[in-house]
């Protein structure tokens, strides 16, 4: 037996010749770095020359219209010396863990309840949920203090029909932790929420009808299907969440109008963000104000780290 092999065919003479990547003309070849310049330019002009300057200005005694005079790490050890950097690395971590845990626990429980097929106008809740995260940061500060208020809040006229007595919760540590506490989860609820039921809608219904037909409740459906198939939009939220929290500057810096730098007379609720600000802006020393600046991305690094292998070690088991 005799095979034959394919003959093959010639391209015709005037048919065009499939040029190789090194053979494009360079108009083609830099043609794709063109279209994703503007992004790196702009990350580079607003991101990474001030990132890294943060670090050249955390070495320095910096007077932005005097003299730059280089002291080394000595404003490093000022800030591990500086009791008001400690009492704000304090005050992040609680607002931090208050804000957060209620937050993503609230929002994985609402994206059960709307995935549901027995809700009734399940569309226009997914939209109202989203209100919140909308709504003007400024408008969610003065609506919550007028709710936190010592003398006409509204909070404290339902402890009072309890017979607790009024409590100032900006000036006290506790509360005025709960109270900024409650304005980053209330804004943040809805948006995550979103993200648990944009994941939950990839899971077939099939799963949920086979459930109830072998007998599953609400509660074990949310355990054994809901829960595992959330696991990788979790480990992002909390991420996420973790990167935010740690960067909490606005909420308080509108609770407390009379003394917005400090939070407060103790400095009570002051964040790191808003002791950078403070002394950075608000006294001038840029040099030490860096400092606190790089502090912040050293723990922000480390918690991601932590989260990174805590998330691993879930994915594994």
């Amino acid at each position: 037996m005799t095979a034959t092999l394919p003959v093959q065919q010639s391209p015709s003479p005037g048919a065009p010749r499939r040029a190789r990547g090194w053979a494009l003309p360079l108009r083609e070849r830099i043609a794709p770095y063109a279209y994703i310049a503007p992004f790196f330019v702009l990350f580079g002009v607003f991101g990474l020359i001030p990132f890294l300057f943060t670090f050249y200005i955390a070495l320095f005694d910096w007077n932005p219209i005097g003299d730059q005079t280089f002291i080394g790490i000595d404003n490093f050890a000022r800030m591990i010396a500086d009791p008001r950097f400690w009492n704000a690395t304090g005050n992040t971590i609680s607002i931090w863990l208050l804000s957060t845990i209620p937050q993503l626990l609230v929002a994985l429980v609402l994206a059960h309840v709307l995935n549901s097929a027995r809700l009734r106008l399940a569309m226009f809740f997914r939209m109202s949920i989203l209100v919140p995260y909308i709504t003007s940061v400024a408008a969610t500060a003065i609506v919550f203090a007028q709710m936190f208020d010592r003398d006409y809040g509204l909070l404290n006229w339902l402890l009072g029909l309890l017979g607790i007595g009024p409590i100032d919760f900006v000036q006290s540590v506790w509360g005025s932790h709960l109270m900024i506490a409650v304005m980053v989860a209330w804004r943040w609820f809805g948006y995550t929420a979103l993200l648990y039921l944009a994941s939950l809608q990839a899971v077939p219904r099939d799963i949920y009808e086979a459930a109830s037909i072998d007998g599953a409740g609400g509660w074990q459906q949310f355990r054994y299907i809901t829960v595992p198939s959330l696991r990788p939009v979790i480990i992002f939220t909390v991420v996420t969440s973790t990167i935010g929290g740690l960067q909490i500057f606005t909420e308080p810096l509108l609770v407390a109008r009379t003394t917005n730098l400090t939070c407060g007379a103790v400095r009570q609720c002051q964040t790191l963000t808003l002791f950078l600000y403070e002394q950075g802006f608000g006294q001038y020393q840029f040099g030490y104000g860096a400092a606190i600046g790089v502090a912040l991305f050293v723990m922000i690094i480390l918690v991601a780290a932590v989260n990174y292998l805590l998330s691993s070690r879930i994915r594994g088991a």
